[in-house]
């Protein structure tokens, strides 16, 4: 299973007074190729539920689905991988868990992180500023070429990415971009995810 160039990030609370499951079919119907569910904020069978229609929805246009964290939820709705953040479960631990052939990606804000990880992928940021990404340190936009150096996986970076600077970021060697604001509170939640489709 390949890892996905363009990564879409949901948060419900982001996407301008839009239903999220209405904004991610918009962008699936363009072409989006993966979807992470991050709603951390919601109970466990709220996330179930959501993820379970995602997985509807993203195997309607044989787009991806990754989980962030809860491995249950991933395995219970046959998801493809997830997305384990800093305080969650090993890497190694999470790979026994899921499926042959899942994809587990790890969130790295250093370039120690990047270094250690064992993961199929890594999801590098905050590259640029964002809302969403401030908790996590100052942007690391001068570390990326650090960072493809310090490991042998994908590098997706995160944060405050544009279709503008995806198209600088993958020239530079990244293998695609991970965003939540730019699609999903985008007026063309479509366009928005074909300019990125088309940023090589």
């Amino acid at each position: 299973m390949r890892v996905p160039a363009l990564l879409l990030v949901t948060d419900r609370h982001a996407t301008a007074g839009r239903d999220l499951e209405s904004v991610v079919a918009l962008a699936l119907d363009a072409g989006l190729p993966a979807v992470q569910l991050r709603d951390k904020d919601l109970p466990g069978r709220l996330l179930f539920a959501l993820a379970e229609r995602l997985r509807v929805a993203t195997r309607r246009t044989g787009a991806l689905l990754f989980v962030n964290d809860r491995v249950d939820v991933a395995r219970a709705v046959d998801a493809d991988g997830v997305q384990l953040g800093a305080g969650t479960l090993p890497v190694d631990v999470a790979r026994t868990l899921l499926p042959h052939g899942a994809l587990v990606g790890e969130s790295t804000h250093a370039l120690d992180e990047v270094r250690a990880t064992r993961a199929d992928f890594v999801v590098f940021g905050p590259v640029y500023d964002t809302p969403s990404k401030r908790a996590y340190g100052p942007p690391q936009g001068d570390r990326v070429h650090e960072a493809l150096a310090a490991t042998p996986v994908p590098l997706v970076a995160i944060g405050g990415i544009e279709p503008a600077r995806a198209e600088r970021l993958r020239a530079a060697g990244v293998h695609g971009v991970a965003v939540i604001r730019a699609i999903l509170e985008a007026p063309d939640p479509a366009a928005a995810t074909r300019a990125f489709l088309n940023a090589r």
